[in-house]
């Protein structure tokens, strides 16, 4: 599959593994700043040169982490993404604590804006945080409920950054394959980051969005590979999360009998997950969140991990996967 963008080209040669950066913006619950910066520092001794955050990550706590590392480094050694969409202001009624998720103060508010002038100031304000001149991929993120705003605002402004070289590849980070399917099929995108929708347990993303990604020369991130907990261990329980809710009986019961099927092959329901994100050719990599310098170890296991063929194979005879993507 030939790449378009040459950013997104040398993410899939270098890059593969990337660096999650919402568990050091406190994602569910709180990180120090030293396990956080352990954890920055620990991907980048293990070779990880992908990093990936988001203003909304922690209301920006995320990209100062990760500036306060990556700020040092040759500038040429590393790829770094964010989002636009969400710009941070002072909340007019500050709270205890964020309501989205994240355990940081809420002292600062999330406010969507997918305009030409709010996706510039909201790169402005990322470059800022990081401690950075430039930045190599911007994700329109969650425009779910905003296509239109996006198409008429972000995407023009985001591609008149490109030309400017001040990013270096534009893409759509979302929850869903529909809209990003659009994204490829209407406009100049370079990359989309998928989020839980080509995994074990669900691969909608290979319907419509992967082959037109491949039609167009469009990148896929692999990302949510875990969909949001069942995958992450390698004996789900009955209160496992999918797709950021309780899981029905039908997935837990499919889950668990991958599980079981993974352990008869000497390997791990998560080590199975990760390597089944990365066996489509079409994807150009995966990023997995790291909150600690363990946690940065484990994952790196998880991507080194081997599957035997096998696996697949009676994976698919036995109706649990559709089809091996590296066998089609």
């Amino acid at each position: 599959m030939k790449l378009k963008n040459p950013t997104v080209s040398r993410l899939r040669e270098t890059a593969r593994l990337g660096f999650g950066g919402a568990p050091v913006g406190n994602l569910y619950r709180s990180v120090s700043d030293a396990d956080a910066h352990g954890a920055v520092v620990a991907a980048w001794d293990a070779g990880i040169r992908y990093f990936d955050t988001a203003p909304h990550y922690g209301l920006g706590l995320s990209e100062r982490r990760l500036g306060a590392v990556l700020a040092d480094k040759p500038r040429d050694e590393f790829l770094l993404s964010t989002k636009v969409g969400r710009l941070i202001r002072p909340a007019s009624a500050p709270t205890e604590k964020d309501d989205e998720g994240f355990d940081v103060p809420g002292c600062l508010t999330r406010v969507r804006d997918y305009s030409p002038g709010g996706v510039r100031r909201s790169i402005e304000e990322s470059l800022e945080r990081l401690g950075l001149d430039c930045i190599d991929i911007v994700y329109i993120h969650d425009p779910d409920d905003y296509w239109t705003e996006a198409l008429n605002g972000a995407v023009p402004e985001l591609e008149r950054m490109r030309s400017e070289g001040m990013i270096g590849a534009w893409g759509a980070g979302m929850n869903q394959a529909e809209m990003l399917t659009r994204f490829v099929v209407e406009t100049d995108i370079d990359i989309v980051m998928m989020a839980g929708r080509y995994t074990l347990l669900d691969q909608r993303g290979r319907l419509d969005l992967i082959p037109s990604c491949e039609q167009n020369g469009v990148g896929v991130m692999n990302v949510g590979v875990f969909n949001s907990g069942i995958l992450a261990t390698a004996d789900p329980q009955q209160h496992a999360t999918y797709n950021y809710a309780p899981a029905d009986r039908e997935i837990i019961e499919r889950a668990k009998a991958l599980a079981a099927l993974a352990s008869d092959y000497g390997t791990t329901l998560p080590a199975a997950a990760v390597q089944f994100s990365l066996r489509d050719p079409a994807i150009t990599g995966i990023a997995l969140g790291m909150r600690t310098a363990e946690q940065v170890e484990a994952d790196v296991k998880l991507f080194e991990a081997e599957v035997p063929q096998a696996f697949w194979s009676e994976a698919v005879g036995r109706g649990l996967l559709k089809a091996d993507p590296a066998a089609s």
